[in-house]
């Protein structure tokens, strides 16, 4: 238990001072800019560059629990202290701030902070002026405001409005030519029928050993020669957990997943023969092949095709069934609806 205790990691939190906004580390009791004292409900939050506690006094603090504010007088006390330390109060009657909660990282940090005191320049993380050590005021908040409205009279704006809407009406411009190319007849011609094609396929079946390999889950009911083997990894995370006293606890939380693959074998209807006929009139005939007692008939399936004489030159149309495919003899006449593109869509008597 000792080694484990000595192994547990820690980082320095920070809080902000609702009274001047100044950052503070989350081990000062009162703000380092205007000397507020910490509020009891202030949130820590996670400082932009984090580094690992090392000193022991300072890691005997970050271990020592959430924080009492005494019942007293509201001062802030470490969660090991009995008495507070500014009134000597019992600390039974304080309350313990809230901990436990996982802390999310902190937003980028600004490129530079510039100090209020001095006008030094600092890098974007620092805490307190480089030049004269005033505590720096925090510029960038957690969320980032809007960014403010251009001046009316600014030009680039409202370029940059007008190129956007100029792409959206670009993209439905493409929308509705396509959908005027493809899907909206533009035109009706008149059409002869010269030609019909017909193929139809009639697939052979029968039971066959299918053999399947690395599948994922469990083997179903009725496989065979079946071989199922469990793959784990261990899987980890790494968590930022508020102590309530202005540090956070770097917590490895690991779980183990599993998943099992399978080898088995199905036996399947499979197709083992395709019998095909074509012929060039309406009527399609479907092959009727001999069968075994351990064969069937798969679904059947066809290609059909209309072959019609326009005014400049042949359009070729494919019914949608065979009862419509039937509807069509050589010699008769059709309306033919046709897209920008040439193509047939429907035909009618």
């Amino acid at each position: 238990m000792e080694q484990k205790d000595e192994g547990r990691k820690f980082v320095e939190l920070e809080w902000v001072c609702p009274n001047c906004d100044t950052r503070n580390k989350g081990s000062k009791k009162t703000c380092e800019s205007c000397g507020a004292a910490q509020p009891e409900n202030v949130k820590f939050q996670r400082a932009a560059a984090e580094e690992l506690v090392t000193d022991e006094k300072t890691l005997a603090a970050a271990k020592a629990g959430a924080d009492i504010h005494c019942g007293f007088c509201g001062t802030r006390n470490p969660g090991n202290a009995v008495t507070c330390s500014q009134c000597g109060g019992d600390l039974k009657e304080g309350k313990a701030r809230q901990a436990g909660q996982t802390l999310q990282a902190a937003p980028p940090p600004p490129k530079a902070i510039t100090c209020g005191n001095c006008g030094t320049e600092n890098p974007g993380t620092a805490q307190t002026c480089k030049q004269c050590g005033a505590p720096l005021k925090r510029e960038t908040p957690p969320v980032q405001p809007p960014p403010p409205p251009a001046p009316k009279s600014a030009p680039q704006k409202k370029t940059n409005w007008l190129i956007l809407g100029g792409i959206a009406l670009a993209l439905v411009a493409c929308c509705v030519a396509a959908i005027m190319l493809f899907a909206v007849p533009s035109k009706s011609v008149q059409g002869t029928v010269v030609d019909l094609q017909w193929q139809t396929f009639v697939p052979v079946q029968e039971i066959q050993a299918v053999n399947y390999s690395n599948q994922s889950g469990s083997a179903p009911s009725d496989a065979y020669n079946v071989s199922c083997q469990t793959d784990s990894r261990e899987v980890c995370e790494e968590k930022t957990v508020d102590q309530g006293n202005g540090f956070a606890e770097i917590v490895k939380e690991c779980h183990t997943e599993n998943e099992q693959t399978c080898d088995y074998t199905l036996d399947e209807w499979t197709t083992i023969q395709t019998y095909d006929l074509s012929g060039g009139d309406n009527n399609p005939v479907y092959d009727t092949p001999s069968l075994t007692g351990d064969q069937r008939l798969g679904s059947t399936s066809e290609t059909l095709t209309v072959v019609f004489s326009v005014p400049d030159g042949q359009k070729n149309y494919s019914p949608a069934s065979v009862s419509e495919f039937q509807q069509f003899e050589m010699g008769s006449v059709w309306t033919l609806k046709m897209n920008a593109m040439g193509g047939v869509m429907s035909v009618e008597r």
